[in-house]
């Protein structure tokens, strides 16, 4: 069996063996799920490093036939762009049992639920047919939902229905979308679905020497518009919900603070990057010929995500909704990095998905620690928590200092990337955005005032430091933001190839 399938697929053992185990028996499930995605983790890791960071094409292929009338196979194989996301997300389902330690309510359904999750989560990272694609996405919808939905706060049911329509209605446009090009090119390839013969296929917006989707609509144009504008808009429109942009990403704070801890730290972490992944494989992968007459409006979006999730974060009184806004902010860098189509552009957008995975994933932990202990997330409750829990202030302040970019913390790197690659092309609009990089600095550095500065809230004079298993879901974050802060070759290295490649679609 290949190594994609192996890591795909390997958490349904512990599925198996989970079902197995009396439900009574809560510490045995619990670490029955650490254990099965362990497995993940280590054969993600074994793949990190014996990737070919000089090649350009997919790596660890694997095609069958699945659906042989239709042209669906199984179609597996990752790329420098993939791979990082693979090892970031069998990290963070790894920590997510630790994270979650304390839940008692249906441990096993909650331990299921995220082997679950993360077979749908790496499906779409690993997939190289649109048909496979979609399903491994619906997969990984379904746990989500029933994750906030049951072991979420007050408000569970609303924010997991809110999530569960805004995503759907953005599959429903994907899906669409996809139909609209099998129908197109089924008479063309054998293989209709796949995500290399579709970019060959889709470069120049030709086929057969006419306008693509011609052989659809009458010359190829609805409404005055290509064939494939309204495709590539329908496929961005689907993917911009996930990441999520402004204004679809008001489902984005009512689940971050309705989940529990582990799951918030999943849905930053890596769930916001399906999106973004999304929309730099197939949007511009695929589609390299439509996505420069939608490059300033991506650019424009990416800008108002930013500024506009920076200035709301600095508004917000509760502790999580405060980070949940700040990952609007931080993902609208991906968006103005990848709009740019150079080479310092994708390269900072692509590791922005990485680096905002680890510091959002460790700041939300951060959350459930403090939340755990005082019950609220009310950002002026606190108070002087710095002379009772100086762990907790120390891990804290490093993972804001690499949300808000200082040198020396990934964080910077990749916004500096960013904000590089973007100017050339992007000059009024760059400037602008650094407006968002002074009002996140300014609303963590409140943050960290009120919380941790100034007298002691006599409530938690003796509220007790972070523990040992909260350390040990805490400092592989807090390490990742040091470490490609300090040589973020590390990372780039295994992306520079594949988003060389991508750019060169454009140049």
């Amino acid at each position: 069996m290949d190594i994609l399938t192996l890591i795909t697929f390997s958490p349904l053992i512990g599925v198996l063996a989970i079902l197995l185990i009396p439900s009574s028996k809560k510490d045995a499930i619990r670490t029955a799920a650490a254990a099965t995605l362990l497995v993940p983790l280590i054969l993600a890791t074994r793949l990190w490093i014996d990737f070919d960071t000089a090649a350009t094409g997919y790596q660890y292929v694997t095609q069958v036939d699945w659906i042989a009338a239709l042209g669906v196979q199984y179609h597996l194989g990752i790329d420098g762009l993939s791979v990082p996301l693979v090892w970031l997300t069998t990290l963070l389902l790894f920590l997510a049992p630790f994270a979650a330690w304390n839940i008692e309510k249906g441990v096993k359904g909650f331990m299921l639920l995220l082997c679950l999750l993360e077979v749908g989560i790496l499906g779409v990272f690993c997939s190289l047919d649109l048909f496979l694609f979609y399903v491994f996405w619906e997969i990984m919808l379904l746990p989500m939902y029933f994750l906030i939905g049951i072991w979420g706060g007050a408000r569970r049911e609303y924010a997991a229905i809110k999530f569960f329509l805004y995503t759907l209605a953005g599959s429903v446009l994907m899906l669409l979308a996809i139909i609209a090009l099998y129908l197109c090119v089924r008479d063309t390839t054998a293989t209709p679905f796949s995500i290399p013969v579709l970019s060959d296929l889709l470069r120049d917006g030709m086929l057969n020497g006419e306008p693509f989707g011609a052989n659809l609509v009458n010359g190829g144009v609805i409404f005055g518009w290509p064939f494939l504008k309204w495709v590539f808009v329908f496929l961005f429109i689907g993917f911009a919900i996930k990441v999520p942009i402004v204004p679809l990403h008001t489902w984005l704070p009512d689940a971050h603070v309705e989940a529990p801890t582990s799951i918030s730290m999943i849905l930053a972490g890596i769930l916001l990057k399906l999106g973004t992944y999304g929309i730099l494989r197939v949007n511009l992968g695929m589609l390299p010929s439509i996505a420069p007459d939608f490059a300033t409006i991506g650019a424009v979006i990416g800008l108002v995500s930013i500024v506009y999730g920076a200035f709301v974060a600095m508004a917000q009184t509760d502790f999580k909704r405060m980070v949940a806004y700040s990952s609007v902010s931080h993902m609208g860098y991906v968006l103005l990095g990848a709009s740019a189509f150079t080479s310092a552009g994708l390269n900072g957008a692509a590791m922005q998905m990485f680096t905002h995975g680890t510091s959002s994933a460790l700041l939300f932990l951060l959350v459930g620690v403090v939340y755990d202990r005082a019950h609220h997330r009310e950002i002026e409750g606190f108070g002087g928590l710095a002379s009772v829990a100086p762990v907790y202030t120390g891990i804290t302040t490093l993972g804001f200092f690499a949300a808000l970019g200082l040198p020396g913390m990934s964080g910077f790197v990749s916004e500096f990337l960013v904000l590089t690659g973007s100017w050339d092309k992007f000059p009024i609009l760059t400037s602008i955005a650094v407006i968002g990089i002074v009002i996140t600095a300014a609303f963590l550095l409140w943050t960290l005032q009120r919380v941790f500065l100034g007298p002691l809230n006599e409530k938690y004079k003796d509220m007790p430091d972070v523990n040992g298993r909260e350390i040990f879901t805490l400092a592989p974050l807090a390490f990742l933001c040091i470490l490609l802060g300090v040589v973020p070759m590390l990372l780039l290295g295994h992306m520079d190839a594949t988003l060389e490649q991508l750019r060169q679609l454009f140049s």
